[in-house]
């Protein structure tokens, strides 16, 4: 069984949804980030952290992709244009909108005060809808990879439901739906459960 520490709140929440996607049994371990047992696994203190047996994983995307790996479900294979084309959109989903997003959230919470500069989120709002508008209009749906749901689905989608309760602009209708389709997956909501557990 697989061992997750980290909270729903967090970017644990991607492989939550990953590990219910592909239905394998885990615990999850209600830790924020810096507690004493994240840090006895990752130095940095950051979640999410994955124990695998004697091995520990950390960060989201590395975490979701290895499982994809490991089970061969959500994911293309490696070596093929299809995985190219995934990585791609992971990739980008990571640049073009987690990155923002993490550096909003550094700006209004968790830099030292004096370090913040909280101005700088209405640059960085324009930059994560002008980001969404360009990939809305590329978006053929129902997923990011047209009918395959794969790991790319889950960050972007963990990306847009953070946006929308960081109070992040996210206006581009086709978006919004997909948004919205990705959270009726039984899984996300399986996931989701655990913020009443």
């Amino acid at each position: 069984m697989y061992k997750l520490y980290g909270s729903v709140k967090s970017r644990a929440f991607r492989v939550l949804w990953m590990l219910e996607e592909i239905g394998e049994p885990y615990q999850l371990i209600e830790a924020a980030p810096h507690h004493p047992d994240v840090l006895a696994l990752n130095t940095s203190g950051k979640i999410p952290v994955l124990v695998d047996g004697d091995a520990v994983i950390t960060d989201s995307t590395a975490i979701i992709t290895y499982l994809a790996d490991k089970h061969g479900k959500l994911t293309h294979a490696a070596g093929t244009i299809k995985r190219a084309h995934q990585d791609s959109l992971t990739q980008m989903v990571l640049d073009e909108f987690d990155s923002v997003l993490w550096t909003a959230a550094r700006h209004s919470f968790i830099l030292p005060e004096d370090r913040r500069v909280p101005q700088v989120k209405d640059s960085l709002k324009w930059e994560f809808e002008r980001n969404l508008e360009r990939l809305g209009k590329s978006f053929d749906g129902p997923f990011l990879q047209g009918d395959s749901f794969t790991i790319a689905d889950i960050t972007a989608t963990h990306c847009l439901n953070w946006a929308l309760v960081a109070g992040f602009p996210v206006s581009d209708t086709t978006m919004r739906a997909y948004a919205k389709e990705m959270r009726e997956r039984e899984a996300f909501k399986r996931a989701l459960a655990h913020l009443q557990d």
